[in-house]
């Protein structure tokens, strides 16, 4: 395996690894926000107000959209390990 291979290779992981990720890190963000807004708006300034709206959202979206995660990632291990009769 050359280094251009490899380096595209680790490309590909990151941008998979990146794609997998966004969007439960986005919705957890928005979530967050929306509760600093309300939390700034009503002056309650209780910590643990962030946790629950975050963990119920990172939960749902794990449902609805863990089928597609585990299929990138799958898609993405079959094509490494289709390379290694490749390597040299």
């Amino acid at each position: 395996m050359g280094a251009d291979q490899a380096l595209g290779l680790f490309n590909q992981l990151l941008w998979t690894a990146m794609a997998v990720a966004a969007p439960v890190l986005v919705v957890t963000l928005v979530i967050g926000l929306v509760v600093s807004v309300l939390q700034v708006a009503t002056q309650l300034q209780e910590s643990t107000l962030h946790f629950i709206p975050k963990m119920l959202a990172a939960g749902l979206m794990l449902i609805a959209i863990g089928p597609w995660m585990i299929h990138r990632i799958t898609e993405f291990a079959v094509y490494a390990m289709k390379l290694i009769p490749s390597l040299s």
